[in-house]
């Protein structure tokens, strides 16, 4: 298997002068609305792919490949890459920059032209997550990936810093809220690092982050994964209320929401950025058996 650090390799990752130069080409302008912010700096690539920890027998997903920046540098190290792109000429253009790039390498990439959210199966189930996500989406896209492909057994996402930053948050942080738990539904997760604005074309307001996730096995629940996420979502939606108040209209009163938290061992009086997801799916538990039999 080649390594990223081979120069064959390192001399056909994009550069600035190379993703301009294959957008103008295209007749491609980045959007906004489409979060469209192109990596132009190899080093960059190569720091997420070697952050992957992928293995020889991975099969990547990589979300919004665009020019092929990240692409380029994944395909050395994976078994598979499946790139998933909404923009039908970027899907089209994909397998022919990594033909002229990295001919050696072609035959590992997949290339589907989809919508990441609606995407609800691949030619090959994946392993591995890796992208450079677009900042609008990046959250749902993750969470709707590791629901759907069961098979993800890693993350490496680099998303907007605050977006890095609660993910990355635990129970306590000022930072940490819905999409802190319902991650950790799924995976560990922990923050891989800091991306500066400066590798990216064009230049976002903001800095980037790198966060790892590894899947783990979900907490304990008979409720269930909807039902401890809409106790997640409701705990969330008015910050400063306590459990009881803030839990009283999923439960049909406080009083009732009193004692569903007393019987799954949570204090009424905390609030919802105290606990952790496993605290949340016994709340589910004692909910739906507060709200009799259940329908699942």
């Amino acid at each position: 298997m080649v390594t990223a650090n081979d120069e064959k390799v390192s001399a056909a990752l994009l550069g600035g002068r190379e993703v301009r130069a294959l957008a103008e080409s295209l007749g491609i302008r980045p959007t906004k609305r489409m979060g469209q912010n192109f990596v132009t700096d190899p080093n960059t690539v190569r720091r997420i792919a070697a952050a992957a920890r992928l293995t020889d027998d991975d099969i990547v997903l990589e979300v919004g490949p665009g020019l092929g920046s990240l692409t380029l540098a994944l395909l050395p190290y994976a078994r598979t890459v499946v790139a998933v792109e909404l923009d039908p000429v970027l899907a089209e253009q994909l397998p022919v920059t990594v033909r002229e790039r990295l001919p050696e390498f072609a035959e590992r990439l997949i290339t589907v032209h989809e919508d990441a959210m609606r995407i609800t199966e691949l030619p090959v189930a994946p392993t591995a997550l890796v992208a450079n996500l677009p900042y609008n989406v990046a959250v749902p896209v993750v969470l709707n990936l590791l629901e759907r492909f069961p098979s993800l057994e890693s993350v490496l996402v680099m998303v907007q810093k605050e977006v890095a930053d609660r993910l990355a948050a635990g129970p306590g942080s000022r930072t940490y809220g819905v999409p802190s738990v319902k991650a950790r539904w799924y995976c560990s997760v922990e923050a891989a690092g800091n991306v500066g604005t400066s590798v990216f074309w064009p230049v976002p307001h903001v800095d980037s982050g790198l966060v790892r996730m590894t899947r783990h096995a979900s907490p304990p629940s008979r409720a269930g994964r909807e039902a401890t996420f809409a106790v997640i979502d409701a705990a969330f939606a008015q910050r400063r209320k306590t459990l009881r108040s803030a839990l009283a209209s999923l439960a049909g009163s406080a009083p009732a929401a009193e004692a569903a938290l007393r019987n799954a061992g949570v204090d009424p009086g905390l609030r919802g950025e105290q606990l952790g997801v496993g605290e949340f799916a016994r709340i589910a538990d004692a909910l739906a058996e507060a709200s009799g039999p259940s329908s699942q």
